[in-house]
């Protein structure tokens, strides 16, 4: 029997996401075959959604579906204390501890000279200028505890050691090699709480 050229495109598709194996794809993409036109129109309005309404704040860079993100539009929050993070994705993991009441600082992503990241691909220029417009007193780094993450974490504070910025690493309460958006909300909460100089 032929390939159904369609399943093969849309299994072909699925396997574009991470951890989504040929099988799982091709099985995904029978499924699809399988719902009513209604539950396929709402599928593919939500991932059209997806990208047409949620976007990175101008301020700190993580997602939002508003001009900047519920975080930077709260007054309430301590805007001299910002957490420094590699991915919008980490942002929500600390928003789900619900401990922390400063702000965020999105780098998007992390020094990496194997995947050819350096300095100016990351958002390090706009948070010099947060650190000067809003009187940030507390920088604290919080990039995942892998080679790329502590290399990242290193060339922060060595740059704002010449600010009046205390600068501060979360502890490790996460593994190395470790991921921050896989991290539990209590591990999170601790490796905030027992941040240190650097």
């Amino acid at each position: 029997m032929k390939e159904l050229k369609s399943i093969t495109k849309l299994t072909d598709s699925f396997q574009r996401l991470p951890g989504i194996g040929h099988k799982t794809a091709e099985k995904m993409a029978y499924q699809v075959l399988e719902m009513n036109d209604d539950t396929v129109e709402y599928f593919s309005n939500a991932l059209k959604e997806v990208k047409q309404k949620i976007h990175h704040c101008p301020i700190c860079g993580a997602y939002t579906e508003n001009d900047i993100c519920d975080v930077c539009a709260d007054e309430s929050r301590d805007k001299t204390k910002v957490l420094v993070v590699s991915y919008p994705k980490d942002v929500i993991a600390f928003e789900k501890i619900g401990s922390f009441d400063g702000v965020y600082h999105v780098l998007g992503g992390v020094l990496s000279s194997v995947n050819g990241v350096g300095v100016d691909d990351l958002n390090i220029a706009q948070l010099f200028n947060r650190i000067k417009e809003q009187n940030v007193s507390e920088v604290i780094i919080a990039t995942n505890p892998n080679t790329e993450g502590e290399t990242t974490a290193l060339y922060l504070a060595k740059i704002l050691e010449h600010t009046n910025v205390k600068v501060t690493r979360i502890a490790y309460g996460l593994p190395l090699g470790g991921h921050l958006e896989y991290a539990d909300a209590l591990t999170l909460s601790k490796a905030l709480e027992g941040r240190k100089k650097i």
